[in-house]
């Protein structure tokens, strides 16, 4: 069997803990897996509410793709907003990833207009302030009201509902002890990424979600049909985090999509 490296990016307030159980069926089965945690993420120590920029948050990932060796690719595997981090960072080191996976991930092509529908329902996941990001997040000024919130967390009782409809209540329960705030000011670069032409000869793969109460499925839907990818999977049983509630399907999709491409 052939070894891929498979590099998964979370999204907000998760961190590369999340990625478990793929983690492990992947080891287990002979290929590589890194579960990155950004920066203020995860057991990342800084506080995200000092996490300024995208690239400033992206420092992890652009760190390990910068220190992989010349002859080495690896498989990018992102979730919700990650998907900007991952494009930004295949933007960056394109030479260095193989493929780009988004699930239920932002997938916008860098230096192009996002249709306002699309762009609202990014605002509304990444906290962006508006009156519906206000409805379900919890912010922090950490530079004083007069100015941008600096971080984000969701509000307890709607995080088994827009994250974990579908998963087991253990994952859920986890969960609820290791998600931190997430910085807003990242968040803010996903949909003002430069053009780079470099991405378009990455080989792209969408899982839509299909009962996912954070990203709805007609704007998953209208995402894809703006930059379509070269394979596109659904999970008809998956809420948001399908490393919990259809990890076995998204294995065996991620297995599926990696055999297109040399490791």
């Amino acid at each position: 069997m052939s070894e891929h490296h498979f590099v998964f990016v979370h999204g907000a307030g998760h961190g590369g803990w999340c990625w478990y159980k793929l983690a492990n069926s992947l080891r287990l089965n002979g290929h590589k897996a890194t579960c990155i945690d950004l920066k203020g993420a995860g057991i990342n120590q800084t506080d995200p509410n000092t996490v300024s920029s995208l690239d400033d948050y992206n420092q992890p990932l652009n760190d390990f793709l910068s220190k992989l060796p010349l002859d080495q690719k690896v498989i990018l595997v992102s979730h919700s907003v990650g998907g900007g981090s991952m494009t930004a960072a295949m933007c960056q080191y394109p030479s260095k990833v193989s493929m780009a996976v988004y699930v239920a991930a932002a997938m916008v092509k860098p230096g192009t207009m996002i249709p306002p529908v699309l762009k609202e329902v990014l605002k509304i996941c990444s906290g962006m302030i508006e009156t519906e990001a206000e409805k379900i997040w919890d912010f922090t000024y950490g530079n004083g009201p007069e100015n941008l919130p600096t971080s984000m967390t969701m509000k307890p009782e709607f995080i088994q509902d827009k994250y974990y409809n579908e998963s087991p209540t253990e994952d859920y329960t986890l969960a609820t002890t290791l998600l931190r705030p997430a910085p807003v000011m990242a968040f803010a670069g996903i949909v003002d990424i430069p053009e780079a032409p470099e991405t378009d000869k990455i080989p792209r793969v969408y899982i839509k979600t299909g009962k996912d109460n954070m990203f709805q499925s007609n704007r998953q839907d209208l995402m894809v049909s703006l930059w379509p990818p070269a394979q596109y999977f659904l999970l008809e049983e998956s809420d948001h985090s399908a490393f919990f509630s259809q990890p076995e399907a998204l294995y065996k999709i991620l297995l599926q999509a990696a055999s297109s491409i040399s490791p």
